[in-house]
């Protein structure tokens, strides 16, 4: 086992690695799916929070995937899973997963998609992996042995102040909440560096990881959302929560290096970055 894969003290041993094996092939496989199975009519399956909040038969496709790996490897696990799947464990472990991170660049065409997939232990993330397929990239972390890209070990940023911070975010499809969104974001720009809007949450993080970015927020993210990439954030050394003193949630979720975290943090309180 390399150092990456010591678990957290109470975890059994060996757990961390194996669960990141599991995850490491469930995204893979998914991320091969759908980077190579695209069809080039690829149309709407269904509809969630709006019209314009999409689902493609990719995303099924792929989250049946990734339930079939982890029913075959890891029969006993409770999953949460954007699309659907939804089963009881009585491992102490529960897979989180998105299939599809971007369904709407994926629908056209856009690179800036992911395959997010976490494991939870007694409640708390011990593993993430985000594969990028279009990127040739697989982010992975284990709680306490960081973050990592391939054989390079990942850290957040230098510090810089928040005048010389780009800063990424998203918007929802709720059109009364992406209206209070852009409001926030105008109290944002002028204070930033500038502001990018990439479509995938876990990529994000994974980039505030990598040190491409200073910070990223975002109001109204599921716990598929942030699960693999938050941990990937925090092992790299940035700071994750929410609003002050809050953890990172539907809510409000930020990522950042400390001393960009520390200064967007109190601007997005004050501008209403947590409610619609």
């Amino acid at each position: 086992m390399t150092s990456e894969t010591h678990a957290r003290p109470g975890a059994p041993d060996g757990l961390a690695a194996e669960l990141l094996e599991v995850a490491l092939e469930a995204a893979g496989a998914a991320g091969a799916l759908l980077r190579d199975g695209r069809p080039a009519d690829l149309a709407v399956a269904a509809t969630k929070s709006s019209p314009i909040d999409v689902v493609t038969e990719m995303d099924l496709a792929a989250e049946k995937l990734i339930t079939g790996v982890l029913e075959r490897r890891r029969p006993h696990d409770a999953l949460l899973g954007e699309e659907g799947a939804d089963r009881a464990g009585t491992s102490g472990v529960r897979w989180v997963v998105d299939p599809l991170d971007g369904t709407v660049n994926y629908l056209y065409g856009l690179p800036s998609w992911s395959v997010s997939v976490a494991a939870e232990y007694e409640g708390e993330t011990l593993v993430g992996v985000v594969a990028a397929p279009m990127r040739g990239e697989t982010f992975r972390a284990v709680l306490g042995g960081g973050a990592w890209l391939g054989g390079t070990r990942l850290a957040c940023r230098a510090a810089a102040p928040l005048d010389q911070a780009l800063v990424a975010t998203g918007f929802a499809y709720l059109q009364p909440r992406r209206a209070q969104q852009a409001e926030v974001a105008r109290e944002v720009v002028p204070r930033v560096r500038d502001i990018r809007r990439g479509g995938s949450a876990a990529i994000d993080l994974c980039d505030v990881a990598a040190g491409r970015l200073d910070a990223y927020y975002e109001r109204g993210l599921n716990p598929w959302d942030l699960a693999a990439g938050v941990l990937i954030a925090r092992e790299a050394g940035a700071l994750t929560g929410g609003r002050p003193g809050r953890p990172a949630s539907g809510e409000l979720a930020l990522a950042g290096t400390p001393a960009v975290f520390e200064a967007l943090q109190p601007l997005l309180e004050a501008a209403g970055a947590w409610h619609d």
